[in-house]
């Protein structure tokens, strides 16, 4: 796993149209198609803001590229609860205690699904413990992890993104924002990964942690309440008191199947990625947006998918090497 810089410009995007109401100025939101980047519908979608457990999109995305480059199996490889577990706080499905053990897998299950905070950061000294023996260094794992976090967001070209966690909750001493446009970008990412595609789309998920005094198993409910309707891939929620509701998602249509001039036929694949910051009815606005997207992709891509501004009109959507 190597990420390398990118950099793009984010200078206009304030400015994308068409925007949102103006009722609607505390919230960000973007609708972008992951295929072509064709940004449908923006506002307020550069300005920096935290957002909460979508956080956990990188996470995941991190996790899931060192398995790759590794050769690491999600589903066998044990990993054990730190003792620093006991200082994230907040809700601990799981009852996670210092030296439980489970699969890389059903944390990530966890952490994606249920929005765990904790598993989040077993995963992170997992895959940062072992990025550190692997490099002959030392030094606090989840930082290592968080870092690479980082070096993810640069590659994606996310250059209003800064990760201080790898779970999303607010820490007065350590910054974390991004924006509804960054956060579409690493969605769009997401969503190419096998693992995490199949993830997010679960209603729920039995998983199960191992102590001293046995196994235990626990149902992990998926947060996303969009998941099960129709096209819908799923993707994260979040909430925190600076960020306020959040939510990333992923529908899929089916491939519009066109003839060619040379008689052939050619599939157009149509992803919607909807990012909404800081809504209290964030499913609803999604949904919203969904169709008003779709309205907006339908009529553009019958055109001939005419980009007179590629700054404006375009999300750009570097892939890490």
């Amino acid at each position: 796993m190597k990420y390398f810089p990118v950099f793009q410009s984010l200078a206009l995007l304030a400015a994308m149209l068409p925007s949102v109401a103006s009722a609607q100025a505390p919230e960000s939101v973007i609708v972008v198609e992951a295929y072509s980047g064709k940004i449908l519908i923006a506002g307020n979608a550069a300005a920096r803001r935290p957002i909460a457990s979508l956080t956990k999109i990188a996470t995941a995305i991190v996790t899931v590229d060192w398995a790759t480059a590794t050769g690491t199996d999600l589903g066998t490889t044990m990993i054990t609860a730190p003792d620093t577990i006991t200082l994230v706080g907040g809700p601990n499905p799981m009852n996670l205690q210092p030296g439980d053990q489970l699969t890389l897998r059903d944390a990530l299950y966890s952490a994606l699904l249920g929005s765990d905070n904790l598993a989040a950061l077993v995963i992170a000294d997992h895959v940062g413990r072992e990025i550190n023996t692997r490099r002959g260094k030392t030094g606090d794992p989840v930082a290592t992890f968080v870092g690479e976090m980082n070096q993810l967001a640069k590659a994606l070209g996310m250059s209003q993104t800064h990760f201080a966690n790898p779970h999303g909750l607010d820490r007065p001493d350590a910054k974390a924002y991004s924006t509804a446009a960054d956060v579409a970008r690493l969605s769009v990412y997401a969503m190419k990964k096998n693992a995490i595609n199949f993830i997010v789309r679960q209603k729920e998920r039995q998983v199960s942690v191992s102590s001293a005094a046995g196994k235990r198993g626990y149902r992990v409910k998926n947060t996303n309440e969009l998941v099960g309707e129709p096209g819908i891939l799923g993707l994260k929620t979040g909430t925190t008191n600076a960020a306020g509701p959040c939510v990333s998602i992923c529908m899929d249509r089916e491939p519009l199947v066109r003839l060619k001039p040379d008689g052939t036929k050619g599939a157009t694949p149509r992803r919607l990625i909807v990012v909404v910051l800081n809504n209290p009815d964030r499913f609803n606005r999604a949904r919203g947006l969904i169709g008003q997207g779709w309205e907006v992709y339908d009529p553009w891509l019958a055109s001939g998918a005419p980009v007179e501004n590629r700054e404006r009109e375009i999300l750009s959507l570097p892939t890490p090497q």
